[in-house]
């Protein structure tokens, strides 16, 4: 499986007019601005992306199965081939920004939303420590929450967690245009080390992603040989 790893930053010399049309500024607009790179076909998505943010201006990590370009010419955007090759038993060091959900059945009603999506800090909170006397630090819930739903993807995803550490949970809420309903959404920041177990598996994995929310940020791990 081959594919495209992008990093994509402002081009030097911009106004602050140009800046500011250029840097999105909430999750739907980086959507938006990813997939016009790939406006030449506009059929599917095909692509997983992250944002990084280096002093005032973002950049973008892109993995694609088609190469990218900018039509605004105001993103450089480097790109070499993706074609990974693994072993089974190969150690690697990750990162992860995830959107990490639990669904569930509210409804037997079709003409109604019949599942609701709770994510899994919210949802550890409201299931174990309802009273906020016994509760434990934020971290600590961000922690456990976050690494039980990563193992419990591991083994379909091929590979095996040697070490974890989860932080950095936000909550984003934005509008639509025509939509009266704010669209919601929490990431975590997963970093540690995984064992290959079965490579076939654990490449389509990183072309597909893990987890909700991939056109919003979310879902793209990327890997390093661990030293």
């Amino acid at each position: 499986m081959t594919g495209y790893l992008h990093r994509v930053r402002l081009r030097s010399g911009l106004s602050l007019e140009q800046l500011a049309r250029a840097i999105p500024t909430n999750a739907y607009a980086e959507h938006k601005l990813v997939w016009r790179w790939f406006a030449d076909d506009i059929s599917s998505r095909d692509f997983l992306f992250r944002r990084e943010q280096h002093g005032e201006r973002p950049a973008f990590y892109v993995l694609s199965r088609r190469p990218a370009a900018d039509p605004t010419g105001l993103w450089d955007i480097e790109s070499k081939p993706f074609e990974p090759r693994l072993a089974r038993g190969v150690c690697l060091a990750f990162t992860l920004r995830a959107n990490p959900v639990k669904v569930r059945k509210v409804s037997d009603d079709q003409t109604v939303k019949s599942r609701r999506r709770d994510d899994v800090v919210a949802d550890l909170k409201k299931r174990r420590y309802q009273d906020p006397a016994q509760r434990p630090p934020m971290a600590e819930l961000v922690q456990e929450a976050g690494s039980a739903w990563l193992e419990e993807r591991a083994e379909s995803a091929g590979f095996a967690l040697e070490s974890v550490i989860v932080d950095n949970y936000q909550q984003q809420r934005w509008y639509k245009a025509g939509v009266a309903q704010p669209i919601t959404l929490s990431t975590l920041e997963f970093t540690g080390k995984l064992v290959v177990r079965d490579p076939d598996l654990f490449i389509d994995k990183l072309f597909r992603g893990i987890g909700p929310a991939k056109a919003f940020g979310c879902g793209l791990l990327l890997v390093r040989r661990a030293g």
